[in-house]
C-alpha cells in the first residue's frame, strides 16, 4: 500500500510540474529573483528554456541570476542565447551589478566582443557622435541608481548615505538633462535607425527621471515618436503614468509602485479602472500586472487591490 501511495504522489508531482507553461515557470523564477533567491531561480529558468528559447530578456535576466547563484558557465551560457535572440544592450551588459563577478572571466571578453561585432552590423548607419554620448549618459544614469539601490537596500544603511547619494543622484540628472533636452529641442526624438536602441531609450530614461514640468514638456514629443515607430509603446506608457500620478491622477498601466512607510510594503500606485489593466498593458506590449507585481515582491490580488484603493489614493494625494 505504501509503495502505491509513494508512487501516485510521484504521479502527482510529474503531471504538476508538466502543467507548468513556459510564463509560469518564468514568473516563478522572477519571483525567486525578486527574493534573492538566486539558485531556485536558475532552477526555474531551466525548466522554462525545456519549454521555449526565443526571449532575449528572459535568457539575459536568467544569466543574471546565474552569476549572482555563482553558476558561471551557465551565466556565458544565457547571456550569449540573449545575445543570439536580439540583445543589444551593451552598456547594460557592463554595468549591470549582477554580472560583475563574470568581468575576470576569460569568457567574459568573448562575450563583449561577439555583441560588439552584432552591433558594428547592425549599427552601420548610426549617428556615431550622438550614440556615444547618449551611451556615456545612460551609464551615468544606471551606475549612480545601482549604488543608490544598494545602499537603500542593505540592512546596514542610513538615512545620511541615502541622502548623500541621492543628491549625487539628482546632481547627475540635472547635467544629463540639459545633453538630452538639447538633442530633443535640435533633432527631435531620434529613433532606434539613428542612435542604436540603448541610444534612444536613453533618451526616455533621462525624461523619466527629470521634473515634472520636464516630463509634460516632451510627452506630446514622445506620444508623436511612438505614433512615427521612434519610440517605445512601453516607455511611453512607463511615462504616462509618472506624469498622471505626478498630477493628481490615477495612473493607466500599472507601471508605477510605491512603499507604505506604515506597513513597509510595497504596492501598485492607484491605477484607473483595475479590472481591465491587463488589457491595457497588452495594448503596450507589457505582461500581466501580476508578472510586474512578482518583480517588485508585491502580493497581487485584484478583489483585495480594489478594497484598498481609497486607502491608496489618500497615501499619493490622487483626486481624479
Amino acid at each position: 500500500m505504501k509503495k502505491i501511495i509513494v508512487f501516485s504522489f510521484i504521479v502527482m508531482i510529474c503531471l504538476s510540474a508538466k502543467a507548468q507553461t513556459y510564463k509560469e515557470w518564468v514568473r516563478k523564477a522572477d519571483s525567486c529573483y525578486g527574493k534573492e533567491n538566486y539558485k531556485m531561480a536558475v532552477a526555474f529558468y531551466e525548466k522554462a528554456f525545456k519549454i521555449e528559447q526565443k526571449s532575449a530578456k528572459n535568457f539575459y535576466n536568467a544569466g543574471c541570476s546565474a552569476s549572482m547563484a555563482k553558476e558561471n558557465k551557465k551565466a556565458f551560457k544565457w547571456l550569449n542565447l540573449a545575445i543570439d535572440n536580439g540583445f543589444q544592450n551593451m552598456d547594460k551588459l557592463q554595468v549591470d551589478r549582477d554580472l560583475m563577478v563574470l568581468h575576470s572571466e576569460k569568457e567574459w571578453k568573448k562575450t563583449i566582443e561577439k555583441l560588439q561585432k552584432k552591433l558594428e552590423i547592425i549599427g552601420v548607419s548610426y549617428d556615431k557622435v550622438l550614440e556615444k554620448e547618449l551611451s556615456e549618459i545612460y551609464i551615468e544614469d544606471q551606475e549612480i541608481r545601482g549604488e543608490f539601490m544598494n545602499v537603500y537596500k542593505s540592512p546596514k544603511s542610513d538615512k545620511k548615505k541615502i541622502d548623500s547619494i541621492g543628491k549625487i543622484m539628482l546632481r547627475k540628472d540635472s547635467i544629463n538633462l540639459i545633453k538630452v533636452m538639447k538633442i530633443l529641442d535640435e533633432r527631435g526624438w531620434l529613433g532606434k535607425n539613428v542612435v542604436g536602441v540603448q541610444g534612444n531609450k536613453t533618451l526616455f530614461l533621462v525624461i523619466q527621471h527629470s521634473n515634472l514640468k520636464y516630463q509634460q514638456k516632451y510627452l506630446p514629443m514622445l506620444r508623436q515618436a511612438v505614433k512615427n515607430g521612434n519610440a517605445s509603446p512601453i516607455n511611453l506608457a512607463y511615462l504616462e503614468d509618472r506624469v498622471a500620478l505626478r498630477e493628481g491622477r490615477h495612473q493607466i498601466y500599472g507601471s508605477q509602485s510605491a512603499k507604505n512607510k506604515k506597513t513597509n510594503k510595497w504596492y501598485i500606485s492607484p491605477l484607473i479602472d483595475p479590472d481591465n489593466v491587463d488589457k491595457r498593458r497588452a495594448e503596450v506590449g507589457l505582461g500581466p500586472i501580476a508578472d510586474y507585481a512578482v518583480k517588485m515582491n508585491i502580493d497581487w490580488n485584484l478583489e483585495e487591490y480594489k478594497k484598498e484603493l481609497p486607502e491608496l489614493e489618500k497615501l499619493e494625494n490622487i483626486k481624479e
